[in-house]
């Protein structure tokens, strides 16, 4: 059965539609592991005939290759809808709560309500509506591979940004993630107002 879902990411919300479901969301978020920068969630309704050809897992498509499904979701899609939280809310609350938190306010944000929800890995408890958990679901479910782009795309330019403001890390090419010359950076220069200083190793510098 999971290779029939590889061959076919259009599969859930295929039959959810059978189901009477016309409204189907995904969501997903990016930025979990990082060490610096936002946490970015998204949430995405796709048309039923949009072109899932190279759809996919954000983390499993070439820069240029998302950049471009990306163009095409946000031109089609009859809805979608982001929301991020900073390091200092990370920070206080936990990964974890945030996460769920912004996954749940980026369904509230999209100008269609959904009839209903697909995530990856687990349900999101707590909605007033239902809800599937998809394990890998941005890699073999259509919606939420949807919202994976759409996160780490916004996710990806906002840590270009602030790479202009902080070149010493590195911030353009890892976004924020753990690499070596990251680290190295965080030993020499400590961390900046965008670091999570709750994960081990940054707050110390």
């Amino acid at each position: 059965m999971g290779t029939q879902r590889l061959r076919d990411i259009g599969y859930y919300e295929r039959q959810l539609r059978q189901r009477g479901f016309t409204v189907v969301a995904g969501v997903d978020e990016a930025g979990r592991g990082a060490l610096a920068g936002p946490l970015v969630a998204a949430a995405v309704v796709l048309p039923e005939d949009f072109d899932l050809d190279g759809l996919e897992d954000s983390k499993l498509l070439t820069p240029l290759r998302r950049q471009k499904i990306y163009a095409r979701i946000l031109e089609l899609a009859p809805a979608l809808a982001v929301c991020r939280a900073m390091p200092r809310r990370i920070d206080r609350a936990g990964l974890h709560r945030t996460n769920l938190s912004l996954l749940k306010g980026a369904l509230r944000r999209l100008p269609v309500a959904p009839e209903f929800v697909l995530a990856d890995g687990f349900p999101l408890r707590g909605l007033r509506l239902p809800c599937l958990g998809v394990r890998k679901g941005d890699v073999i479910t259509a919606s939420v591979a949807a919202a994976s782009v759409v996160a780490k795309v916004t996710r990806d330019r906002i840590m270009v940004r602030y790479h202009r403001r902080f070149p010493e890390y590195g911030f353009d090419t890892n976004k924020g993630y753990g690499t070596r010359r990251h680290w190295a950076a965080l030993d020499r220069y400590g961390p900046t107002p965008i670091h999570r200083r709750s994960f081990k190793g940054v707050g110390s510098g």
